[in-house]
């Protein structure tokens, strides 16, 4: 009798269990939360929004504390709006606390509570970079969600932010090589994430503070927690809070709440742009007329012989005029007004592939220093005076004829994919080499 009241309560706590399986299926169909991969980590029903990743390690507080040496002021990296990021170390295979220096290091981003970034954003970078792989996006190893903390453990980058090695003072100033070498890497993780991710995703908060660098300068998409999924259907966009940085933020988007994927390409437009010319997107430094990079830039993008007021000075003996104007015509189009007609992000790619691929194929050609009389042209002067900087050959004593395609005619470079895009016809571009007679 003993017995068979034993089974019988078996039986009807397997029969609740089995209930209460089937009915979470049915209000909750979002995959199992990572914390039922780790027993060792505390079960808070907050987490139940994270989807499990068998990729992503579900680290422990304690451990973390143990990797980064209790987060010791040495090893703190930097801080941004999400919090911050220390350095530390963990056994590769385990992913269990190492001494430091002995096996792979990490970077292990803490939230601020009190930051401008949350709980949300938190769960957000887990779901995209857990979902997410590419060469050109920051790994994301694992979390830790204990207690009130939360914490995001990624692949460590010795290079650290592109805005550190662009802006700091002391920063070693990077050849124009490297630099066309890093936008390279950065418009390849955009053009992933726009045309061949499962689920496309719009970037939205594209700056060089979120661009990081491994140890050959490749560069890695960090900081996901403002991404959105891309719109749907025949949407052509999706309408959101207004959220990202001064000076980056498409200008349509700021005024209208309307994100897309060409959003991201006016941000690449501008980090683009502050790699060619060594300064800021937004410089309170500079005198009133230069504070704003972009509208300082307009004018010379539109002006024959502009790129001479543009070029970061520091690299000046390093670049090839047909690369320099080339990459300045990406910049003329990745900016331009109309969303509509700025280019894809693979069509970036295919253009900045050709200008590296010409750096390294061939020698430089440095752009020659521009005579006073030149000024003209950035004053406006009309067409018939540039008739003085012209010479029938094409050529001049001041560099080789430069062909790099106007609104109408086409080169042997362009690959053909191009010539269908917007980058490849809009807005007219001038001839990037003017040709100077000798006659003030």
């Amino acid at each position: 009798m003993v017995v068979s009241t034993f089974w019988m309560k078996v039986k009807l706590f397997l029969s609740c269990m089995t209930r209460s399986s089937s009915h979470d299926e049915d209000v909750d169909s979002t995959p199992k939360s990572s914390t039922n991969s780790n027993s060792r980590a505390s079960k808070s029903p907050i987490s139940n929004d994270i989807p499990y990743y068998s990729h992503l390690k579900q680290f422990r507080y304690h451990e973390l504390m143990l990797a980064t040496r209790n987060f010791k002021p040495e090893l703190f990296l930097g801080e941004g709006g999400f919090g911050k990021v220390f350095k530390g170390w963990i056994c590769q295979d385990e992913r269990s606390p190492s001494r430091p220096g002995d096996r792979m290091p990490i970077a292990v981003k803490t939230l601020n509570r009190e930051g401008k970034q949350g709980h949300k954003e938190w769960v957000a970078e887990i779901n995209h970079l857990g979902a997410l792989q590419h060469p050109n996006l920051v790994k994301l190893i694992g979390y830790c969600i204990e207690d009130q903390h939360r914490m995001l453990v990624y692949e460590y980058m010795p290079r650290g932010s592109l805005e550190n090695h662009l802006f700091k003072r002391r920063a070693t100033t990077l050849t124009w090589d490297v630099r066309i070498k890093i936008m390279l890497g950065a418009a390849k993780g955009l053009a992933f994430l726009h045309e061949k991710a499962i689920k496309p995703l719009i970037y939205r908060d594209f700056k060089t503070s979120n661009v990081l660098l491994d140890s050959e300068y490749n560069a890695k998409l960090s900081d996901f927690g403002l991404a959105k999924d891309a719109p749907i259907g025949d949407k052509t966009h999706v309408t959101t809070q207004v959220i990202g940085t001064q000076g980056y933020a498409a200008p349509e988007y700021i005024m209208t709440g309307h994100l897309n994927f060409k959003s991201d390409v006016y941000s690449f437009g501008v980090v683009l742009l502050e790699m060619l010319t060594g300064r800021k997107a937004i410089d309170k430094r500079r005198p009133q007329k230069e504070q704003k990079l972009v509208e300082w830039a307009k004018p010379h993008l539109k002006n024959r012989g502009g790129i001479y007021h543009l070029i970061d000075p520091n690299i000046k003996d390093q670049y090839s005029t047909r690369c320099a104007y080339k990459a300045m015509k990406i910049v003329a189009h990745c900016i331009y007004g109309d969303p509509k007609l700025r280019p894809l992000m693979s069509d970036v790619v295919k253009e900045l592939q050709i200008i590296f691929d010409y750096n390294n194929d061939r020698s430089s050609s440095p752009l020659p220093t521009p005579p006073s009389s030149f000024k003209g042209f950035h004053d406006g002067s009309s067409s018939s005076n540039s008739s003085r900087y012209g010479r029938g050959d094409g050529g001049s004593k001041y560099g080789p004829k430069v062909d790099l395609s106007s609104s109408t005619s086409s080169t042997k470079n362009t690959p053909s994919q191009f010539k269908n895009s917007p980058l490849y016809f809009t807005p007219p571009f001038p001839s990037p080499n003017p040709k100077y007679s000798g006659n003030a």
